[in-house]
């Protein structure tokens, strides 16, 4: 028997999907957002005005999904669990409870510390170097970000006065199993930074058929001999607003 990472047939349906263990919630904001930081997070459901409309359940416990209204649009927000399986996972039960636009954000080590700079980082194209993304796309080395989705976050970008950097990203499975060959071998392929979701994310989007906005923010760097924690202590705290206004400013031009 074929493992996925061979098999190039993936149409069979599943024997149960996500509708069959979330419910769907009447009036549930079309625009979604998740992120990876609970300080993000947490500095959203502080603010006035923002209930919680949901929950999604997993062993590790309950991540409730939260409603804002910007600029007059309701949009659901949410934390999503690091890692491709849970991420994806979540969002699969947030298209199910009734999202159909949707908008990722989170950190990422820098692999090309020149270039990305202070820079946001709008993925193109991810080295699909984890499992999840391989049972809904057929096998590939890589999977393109949707050009539509690259293209109305470029211009949100411009019309909010945001510096940023088009490139390639790897998304690994082992936090811990970056080595120095490896990163090596990914910047010479032209990869400027590496994270855990990205390669999956586009994939699932793509067979759902679900419009999908990601964008990066540099936290730790692995471009130099020594790595750097950098912003990776804080989780992203220290310009949270400046992210989720993006977010909230990229759902609604999806």
């Amino acid at each position: 028997m074929q493992t996925i990472f061979q098999r190039t047939d993936i149409s069979e349906p599943a024997l149960f999907g996500p509708s069959d263990t979330t419910q769907r919630i009447q009036n549930f904001p079309k625009i979604c957002i998740s992120t990876f930081s609970e300080n993000i997070i947490q500095k959203f459901t502080s603010l006035n005005g923002v209930e919680q409309i949901a929950n999604l359940y997993s062993a590790n416990g309950v991540l409730p999904v939260y409603q804002i209204k910007y600029k007059n649009q309701e949009i659901a927000f949410y934390r999503s669990m690091v890692g491709a399986p849970a991420c994806v996972a979540c969002f699969e039960e947030a298209v199910a409870m009734g999202a159909e636009k949707f908008v990722l954000f989170g950190s990422c080590g820098v692999l090309d510390d020149d270039a990305v700079k202070d820079h946001i980082i709008v993925p193109i194209s991810a080295v699909r170097d984890e499992g999840t993304s391989y049972h809904y796309i057929a096998p590939s080395a890589e999977i393109e970000a949707d050009p539509r989705s690259v293209n109305i976050l470029e211009q949100v970008l411009t019309a909010c006065g945001y510096s940023y950097v088009k490139g390639k990203t790897w998304t690994s499975d082992a936090i811990y199993r970056e080595t120095r060959s490896a990163v090596l071998e990914r910047r010479q392929e032209g990869c400027i930074a590496v994270e855990m979701e990205c390669a999956s994310m586009l994939a699932v989007a793509k067979y759902r058929q679900i419009p999908l906005i990601q964008f990066l923010y540099g936290a730790d760097n692995l471009s130099s001999d020594t790595w750097e924690i950098r912003d990776l202590a804080l989780h992203g705290l220290t310009n949270a607003e400046k992210y989720m206004l993006l977010a909230f400013e990229c759902g609604l031009a999806l």
